[in-house]
């Protein structure tokens, strides 16, 4: 109880421990994000092999988010504790395995890194709070989504639907809006996509989003409402368009390759929720409306 009091009357120590945990969560959403889809993959195939009545494959061993251990995928070395200290660990071992010295991608520093400073503005941003600490399980399951998305092009229920619940069940003591508005903002941001799916799958025969992306929108309407979903919409537009073209341009690929929608999503409805009310009141006063 202590410790909360302290944390609650001093910003600079709140801001700094929740950077510390965020980079320990994002040491784990590595693993969420590695791990999660194949998981889903073996139950998919669980689930084909019932249904069309296959022998059951044979037990392997158990893979989950906890279980086994993590290890080097080159030479099979299990991490020690101590080789698995968010981004400290990477810089320590220079990048390399302790064992067979073959190279540590950097991107698991990179979201440890990027989760831990996104923490540390959330809680700078809402100050010690149940805001506070409603808008980091949000950030981190966004950071998950959209890691997982540009690998696999997937949006997983599993992440997607436990926070659109959790955003109504918030609003309805008024975290971020009311009740009645995030229960139109989740209707509204399915059905916002759901249209513009079916709109371009009957001009062009071709399936422009997965139903995954409705599914995000819906739950970013059910944190903040459907005022958020146009400013969403359109920031998402604009940086998917822009990033999009660049990214292709680099890979050298075509412009019919699939980009996954879901981390734009995720990025301009995050920083609707943090700042829609600024950025709007902002191009109302440009527009002089």
């Amino acid at each position: 109880m202590h410790l909360f009091d302290f944390l609650a009357g001093n910003l600079p120590a709140f801001v700094f421990c929740t950077l510390l945990l965020g980079l320990l969560i994002g040491s784990f959403l590595n693993v969420v994000v590695y791990r999660l889809p194949k998981m889903m993959q073996r139950d998919w195939r669980l689930q084909a092999r019932d249904v069309l009545e296959l022998p059951e494959e044979p037990a392997g061993e158990t893979f989950n988010l906890i279980l086994p251990h993590s290890s080097c995928p080159h030479c099979g070395h299990q991490i020690k504790p101590w080789e698995n200290i968010p981004v400290v660990s990477y810089l320590f071992l220079r990048g390399k395995c302790s064992s067979c010295k073959a190279p540590i991608s950097k991107r698991y520093p990179l979201v440890e890194l990027a989760c831990g400073l996104l923490s540390a503005y959330v809680a700078f941003h809402f100050g010690f709070g149940w805001p506070a600490a409603a808008m980091l399980l949000l950030t981190w399951g966004l950071l998950a989504m959209s890691l997982i998305d540009c690998d696999h092009q997937l949006l997983p229920d599993a992440l997607v639907l436990p926070l659109l619940w959790l955003g109504l069940i918030l609003n309805h003591y008024g975290l971020f809006t009311s009740l009645e508005d995030a229960l139109w903002g989740a209707v509204a941001g399915y059905l916002s996509l759901w249209s513009v799916y079916w709109l371009f799958k009957l001009l062009t025969g071709k399936e422009g989003m997965g139903y995954g992306d409705f599914k995000l929108l819906a739950m970013l309407g059910a944190w903040g409402g459907w005022q958020i979903l146009p400013l969403t919409i359109l920031l998402s537009s604009l940086v998917g368009a822009v990033l999009g073209v660049i990214m292709l341009r680099l890979r050298d690929q075509e412009t019919s390759t699939p980009i996954p929608f879901g981390p734009y999503l995720a990025i301009a409805g995050w920083i609707a929720l943090l700042w829609g009310d600024q950025i709007t009141g902002a191009y109302l006063q440009f527009a002089r409306l």
